[in-house]
């Protein structure tokens, strides 16, 4: 399903001066002007609590700021929040298109509407497989929709290199993030209790880690989540047996104030 972007015009500038409005009027898709170029320009700083949520792109260049702080900084307080940050993110996303780190400043300054470097018509869809989420078997936790996936699913023992089949699991709920940019995610590893407490809190963090990574490469925004490696520390089941164990070694994926019923 298609849906436009009508932003709110209240604390929001147009990067550049120009005839055409700051952003576009309601059924209309936004667009940004870039042909009269701000970055030759001092003073487009970034500050606020936002800043290290930003797409590299955005947070490192001159450019990138200066898409940023007129058009993002809605409150006009001279800071980005993390809501304001995710909305540089998901707007340049959009513009960008897969290949943020090659996206082409001049191309898109020299005819903005007219820029072919990615996607150039706003889509939400809503055409994820309902049916694969459903089979996930998420419940429902304080945090949100919850997902245990076991280690043998994912891992190998002791590895956290991911299978090969491990990324064909992953695919579907990657579907629904891509057409659900506003759910945010949490990533929590475990293992059972064999060997030391070092050795499994680097474990549960670097298997963590790789599912995080997994998501990256099928084009799922990274600052969406939230990564942490518990260890042995939150065992569900006993560590006496092997059933015990091989329950407690899993990667816990919730989706942040999701209700798992929704699946």
């Amino acid at each position: 399903m298609k849906t436009t972007i009508a932003r709110a015009a209240f604390g929001l500038v147009m990067i550049a001066a120009t005839t055409a409005p700051a952003f576009a009027q309601a059924g209309e898709r936004a667009r940004y002007d870039m042909s009269n170029p701000p970055w030759s320009r001092p003073g487009f700083r970034l500050a606020g609590a936002g800043v290290p949520v930003l797409f590299p792109e955005l947070r490192n260049t001159p450019r990138g700021r200066a898409f940023v702080m007129p058009n993002f900084d809605a409150n006009g307080d001279g800071r980005i929040n993390r809501r304001e940050a995710d909305d540089a993110n998901r707007e340049f996303a959009r513009i960008a298109g897969p290949r943020r780190d090659r996206f082409d400043w001049d191309a898109y300054g020299r005819d903005p509407r007219g820029y072919r470097g990615g996607t150039t018509v706003v889509e939400t869809t809503t055409t994820w497989d309902r049916r694969a989420m459903r089979n996930y078997g998420f419940r429902q936790t304080p945090r949100g929709a919850t997902l245990t996936l076991q280690e043998d699913v994912l891992f190998r023992t002791d590895s956290a290199v991911l299978r090969p089949g491990a990324i064909e699991k992953l695919r579907p709920l990657a579907g629904y993030l891509r057409g659900n940019p506003g759910v945010r995610v949490a990533i929590d590893g475990f293992t059972d209790s064999r060997g030391t407490n070092a050795h499994n809190q680097d474990l549960s963090e670097r298997r963590a880690a790789s599912v995080r990574q997994a998501f990256d490469d099928m084009d799922v925004v990274r600052a969406r989540f939230s990564v942490v490696g518990h260890g042995e520390s939150q065992p569900v089941a006993t560590n006496t047996t092997a059933a015990g164990m091989r329950l407690n070694r899993r990667v816990e994926v919730t989706l942040l104030g999701q209700r798992a019923d929704r699946f």
